[in-house]
């Protein structure tokens, strides 16, 4: 609220108070269209298209469309995200690296162990 008022403005406790409550009633409005509809589809999750849908329905085209935008750069996001963390996971896309194997002296500790005292 601040960011589109003047610097010097105030806002009261009453006025962030009404305010809250009329963002949770918008959002409780908006969502319960959202939900009647996915209800009438048979479908228990309300996504993104939904809210959209419901912000049309009810109206309010200029948020539609600017949900509508954002919703679309965000699904950009998640997909690149998605591809970027499996370039990184899958193991044909890293490049193998390249041990040395362990020195002779190891490998003769390991494959020819010392013989034990058998006389006892």
């Amino acid at each position: 609220m601040k960011q589109i008022l003047p610097p010097s403005a105030k806002i009261s406790k009453e006025g962030k108070q009404l305010m809250q409550e009329c963002v949770t009633e918008f959002i409780s409005f908006v969502t319960g269209e959202a939900s009647d509809k996915c209800h009438k589809e048979n479908r228990k999750t309300v996504n993104g298209d939904d809210i959209c849908w419901a912000l049309s329905s009810l109206g309010f085209d200029n948020y539609a469309e600017a949900i509508g935008r954002y919703l679309h750069i965000y699904r950009q996001g998640e997909r690149e995200k998605i591809n970027h963390t499996k370039k990184y996971e899958n193991p044909q896309n890293q490049t193998q690296i390249n041990r040395a194997p362990p020195p002779p002296l190891l490998l003769s500790r390991v494959e020819n162990p010392p013989p034990t005292n058998q006389s006892g």
